[in-house]
């Protein structure tokens, strides 16, 4: 479902957001990389980031597969906006469960993607959940375009600027 009244996006403007839910199958989590890489190529990311998408993408798809509670959906995410591309992935789980955050799976997401964060949750607080006070597991990545970091932009935390005087 594409939704062009989703939140602000981090530059003010609306997030146009996509939202794909399907079984935690193997056969199905295919799907959400090839959305990853469509979605990344027409927002004009070079071709080394699109496959870092897609991977980063099948690497937390397969994270939460192997936690998921029961016969549950894997919900995902994705919101575009000037500065890049924001996505959400989760799956419902049982009380006290929280994504594993110690693995080579995990090493290999932060590599990928700019900004990576997972843990625990509720249907209330995640993109697309039912409000209820149900359980779920939330891996959320942040791929932003070139220049458009926000460490990069003039005055952003982490920027040396020289002043020549």
């Amino acid at each position: 479902m594409a939704d062009s009244r989703g939140a602000l996006a981090h530059d003010g403007r609306r997030a146009e957001r996509l939202e794909l839910r399907l079984p935690t199958t193997p056969t199905q989590l295919p799907a959400v990389r090839a959305m990853a890489g469509d979605l990344a190529i027409r927002m004009d990311y070079d071709l080394d980031a699109v496959e870092d998408l897609r991977l980063a993408v099948d690497e937390a798809c397969a994270t939460l597969a192997s936690i998921v509670a029961d016969d549950h959906p894997l919900t995902v995410v994705f919101e575009t906006t000037r500065a890049g591309l924001h996505i959400d992935a989760w799956v419902p789980t049982t009380e006290g469960t929280d994504v594993p955050r110690d693995g080579f799976g995990w090493a290999v997401l932060h590599t990928l993607v700019d900004n990576v964060e997972a843990g625990p949750a509720t249907q209330a607080s995640v993109p697309a959940g039912d409000g209820t006070s149900g359980p779920v597991a939330l891996i959320s990545m942040d791929k932003f375009l070139p220049g458009q970091h926000p460490d990069q932009l003039l005055g952003g935390a982490g920027q040396n600027i020289s002043v020549a005087r």
